[in-house]
């Protein structure tokens, strides 16, 4: 027997997921995220993401339906996460684990790149750390936070946050469905400009 009723957690999901969706600016916002990567491409940028643990799977999920394939036949667009082992334990040893992501920018982020963290409490050190790394190379960052939006709310071109206090699974449940919707307008955006 559970020690749960299933059907709560369905309905708290669904509660979230109206939360943000009734916010006033989050159809804005994702239609900008999805602009801002487009129009990052379409000049020769690329898209670096990353977060942790979860929001790490998040990350590559984003990378690899873009370099890979979402629904349709197109080309393949340059999106990559940051999330192989051996740099993440390289710099986790040598530099510490705030500088994991901040790293890997700094070596292969450009002008004009975007860089798409994920962070579910908005503080997570790491991302800050690839904030501000970011910055100091002209890269945009668009950031789906969760709860308040922590100190990365105000540390990044472009925030999208879920609001909500509890546990972080709910948040990266909508994380997904915004990850969805900017991969789908992201190859929009790329096969109108194609035409």
């Amino acid at each position: 027997m559970l020690s749960f009723n299933v059907m709560d957690d369905l309905n708290e999901a669904a509660q979230v997921l109206q939360r943000f969706i009734a916010l006033p600016d989050t159809k804005r916002k994702i239609e900008q995220a999805i602009a801002i990567m487009a129009a990052s491409m379409r000049q020769g940028g690329k898209v670096i993401t990353a977060g942790n643990g979860g929001s790490m799977c998040d990350a590559q999920h984003f990378a690899e339906e873009l370099s890979g394939r979402y629904r349709d036949d197109r080309p393949a667009y340059p999106a990559i996460a940051v999330c192989d082992p051996s740099h993440l334990t390289c710099v986790g040893n040598d530099y510490g684990f705030d500088e994991v992501f901040a790293r890997f920018v700094a070596g292969l982020g450009q002008r004009g790149d975007v860089f798409l963290g994920i962070s579910t409490s908005g503080n997570s050190r790491n991302i800050i750390r690839a904030c501000e790394v970011s910055k100091d190379k002209g890269i945009t960052t668009v950031l789906l936070l969760g709860k308040d939006g922590g100190k990365l709310k105000d540390m990044c071109d472009l925030p999208i946050i879920v609001p909500h206090a509890g546990y972080a699974d709910r948040i990266q449940e909508v994380h997904t469905m915004i990850i969805h919707i900017m991969i789908r307008g992201i190859e929009d955006e790329m096969a109108a400009a194609s035409v």
